[in-house]
């Protein structure tokens, strides 16, 4: 008969219940505490929904723990490589931020400690100035336009503009933007960030702001 392996890293869910049981606090405990409702906190616990970005900011800052730690990134000592780790990526699972010229869905979020981090972007913003300063943070990414169009700003190259099915890879702690197209409302474009160091989610998040 087939074994079913045990996550080697714990889920979102999984740290919420670890939470409780350290602090003794029964679902309705920790709603009180949160402000979250027991039903939504039931289902992350059971790995059946994820939260917002500003749920899990609000979790956090009334919980007194660090956002990082509801993510992938740890700084405990290297271990032996993880197998056998899937996660579907849903739009409605996904960890949204919302801001005026992007929305973000942070996909796969259950899943921690990943070495890619996947994320939906939709992009509004129609030109540097209305984007405001480049962007930097640690790693590597990839982009790949889904629809629209976008125009891709770098530090050291000049403009590039890039159409649906097109893709581009570039150093992410060179200074970037991704603005909309000539003609393009909004793009819709699938980005794979990848980093060696710790607390690219972190990163990530604390670029929003």
């Amino acid at each position: 008969m087939a074994t079913r392996l045990k996550p080697e890293h714990p889920t979102l869910g999984a740290l919420l219940r670890q939470l409780r049981a350290r602090n003794s606090w029964t679902l309705k405990e920790m709603s009180v505490r949160s402000g979250i409702p027991v039903s939504t906190l039931s289902k992350v616990e059971h790995d059946r929904l994820t939260l917002t970005y500003d749920k899990l900011l609000q979790l956090s800052q009334r919980l007194n723990i660090r956002m990082s730690e509801l993510f992938a990134e740890n700084d405990s000592p290297a271990e032996a490589p993880v197998t056998a780790r899937r996660s579907i990526g849903d739009l409605d699972r996904a960890v949204r931020v919302n801001t005026a010229n992007y929305d973000y869905y942070y996909l796969c979020t259950e899943l921690r400690r990943k070495r890619m981090i996947p994320v939906i972007t939709r992009v509004r913003a129609k030109s540097v100035e209305e984007f405001g300063d480049l962007v930097h943070h640690s790693g590597e990414e990839f982009i790949y336009i889904v629809s629209g169009r976008i125009v891709v700003h770098t530090e050291f190259y000049d403009p590039v503009t890039l159409e649906a099915g097109e893709s581009i890879y570039i150093d992410s702690n060179m200074g970037h933007a991704y603005v909309t197209g000539e003609g393009c409302d909004e793009a819709v474009v699938l980005g794979v960030c990848s980093s060696a160091e710790d607390g690219l989610m972190d990163s990530l998040l604390n670029l929003h702001g």
